[in-house]
């Protein structure tokens, strides 16, 4: 027993943990790895594949019941972004720890419930899918949201292109390398026009899960709530923006508050929606998501 605790001490000398940044709001990105060839060997449609898009939005929302300290995630495509706010100590902030938890799970998950969304002839899961994952620190909620708001605006200009793209290969009979050359150096309203005019596709049509992406998320909110936020007046917004920006002091919560806001969060509901979170009425109807009390 003596040489096994040595041992223990002895070995964890060798460990280096980095902490993240107390303070500071932690974005974990996961990001699909090697999914070109992945979604190839699996015939994901293209542009978009709704079954791949959902089973994501799936994973996404079973790890966030998984990890109740994350109150928002957005994905696009093969990646998703989870939010945990600053005043979050899960394992101590301990960068290791939490990416590699947020990269399981999402994974774990993604595996389990394949077949619920590929299923049929051809449908079952024939390599492992691989995702990698970052954390980010964030030191205000302007950082936070001009995160999100530059990964939808992400969502939109490659959607927009793919969706062009692959109408030129797919209902065009154009090669690959031809519809590249075509959209080269095009702007916005240029494939706009090519959609429209040409194979009389409105991309402003088009679902909203994948000109926006998908925002899933814990919601408190009950019909009261809604009205009353909506009825917040700017003097408010202006307040609590205020305060949340120049905030120094961490704040700290004892045992006994973390384990009733944990509590507290996984009876929340958790949506999934379609929505723009670029501008303010997302945020100031849900100010519990970038750290506000519940």
């Amino acid at each position: 027993m003596a040489l096994t605790i040595r041992c223990r001490h002895y070995t964890r000398n060798f460990e280096s943990p980095r902490y993240l940044l107390p303070n500071t709001y932690i974005i974990l990105r996961l990001d699909g790895r090697s999914f070109t060839r992945f979604t190839a060997s699996h015939n994901f449609q293209k542009p978009n594949d709704p079954r791949a898009l959902n089973l994501m939005n799936a994973s996404a929302t079973e790890t966030l019941k998984a990890i109740p300290e994350i109150p928002i995630a957005y994905g696009i495509s093969d990646e998703f972004s989870f939010l945990l706010p600053r005043e979050c100590s899960l394992f101590d902030r301990r960068e290791e720890k939490l990416v590699s938890t947020v990269v399981s799970t999402f994974t774990g998950w993604y595996v389990l419930l394949w077949s619920r969304y590929f299923t049929g002839e051809g449908g079952n899961l024939r390599s492992p899918p691989s995702f990698d994952c970052r954390a980010v620190c964030y030191p205000s909620v302007g950082n936070v949201r001009d995160y999100f708001a530059w990964r939808q605006v992400d969502a939109h200009v490659n959607n927009l292109y793919n969706t062009a793209f692959w109408a030129l290969v797919n209902r065009g009979e154009v090669g690959r390398r031809e519809a590249e050359a075509e959209l080269r150096g095009t702007f916005a309203a240029d494939k706009n026009e090519l959609l429209f005019s040409r194979f009389g596709i409105n991309y402003n049509n088009e679902p909203e899960m994948y000109r926006k992406g998908s925002v899933v998320y814990r919601d408190y909110r009950i019909p009261e709530d809604e009205d009353a936020a909506a009825t917040a007046t700017q003097e408010q917004k202006e307040r609590a923006q205020e305060t949340k920006e120049t905030t120094a002091v961490p704040k700290v919560k004892s045992k006994r508050q973390i384990e009733k806001e944990t509590k507290h969060a996984r009876r929340a509901r958790i949506v999934t929606e379609y929505v723009d979170i670029i501008g303010d009425e997302f945020w100031v109807k849900r100010p519990w998501l970038l750290g506000s009390e519940n």
